[in-house]
């Protein structure tokens, strides 16, 4: 079965100066959207969604992986990473996460950048034009809060009823003055870890 993919889009995000402060080095946030056709639409309710997901989603993994990677530069430079996944009205969420909560997707994106944290993630049904929030933590460490970051965008035609929007994003670094990371929470002893402290600014 062929992806229908009807559009591309990427997403960049290039941050030199925060808070009135420059940044040591600028935060690249960038994140790459899929625009599909949902596979499921105007077949009412599919009890059985595996075969599609099976077929597709690897697909769509190797579409939207290599060109996030080329925007930020390499496999290394990317540090944090997220999914998201927005549904047209016509269709069901389970229809968005059926794409992003596989491995045979997620495995191609962590696999691709080395690493072993979960993807954090948004799934959503909207109409063309909604906001959509790709949530991003550390790639290998997911406590690291300075490298809780969110890129969101929005894709005035998309998606469309019976469409399907699936997006990765990635980031070069953690936030540009990160300083709240342990002021509000009762650390453990995985926050006083000496690189943690270090992490935080």
């Amino acid at each position: 079965m062929d992806l229908e993919l009807r559009k591309f889009t990427k997403f960049v995000d290039k941050t030199f100066i925060e808070g009135g402060k420059k940044a040591k080095e600028p935060v690249l946030l960038v994140s790459v959207a899929a625009v599909l056709k949902n596979p499921w639409a105007g077949k009412g309710f599919v009890e059985d969604l595996k075969p599609i997901i099976l077929d597709l989603a690897p697909k769509l993994g190797d579409v939207l992986v290599p060109e996030l990677i080329k925007e930020i530069g390499s496999p290394e430079k990317i540090l944090a990473y997220g999914k998201a996944g927005t549904v047209g009205l016509n269709g069901e969420i389970e229809h968005a996460s059926a794409f992003i909560h596989t491995l045979r997707f997620g495995n191609k994106f962590r696999d691709a950048v080395g690493g072993t944290s979960y993807l954090s993630f948004t799934n959503t049904r909207g109409p063309a034009g909604s906001k959509i929030s790709i949530p991003m933590m550390h790639k290998t460490d997911s406590g690291l809060r300075p490298y809780y970051l969110t890129h969101e965008f929005t894709i005035h035609d998309a998606p469309f009823d019976d469409e399907i929007v699936i997006a990765i994003g990635g980031a070069s670094s953690g936030r540009a003055h990160a300083r709240t990371c342990l002021l509000y929470t009762s650390p453990s002893p995985r926050d006083v870890e000496e690189s943690r402290m270090a992490a935080c600014g």
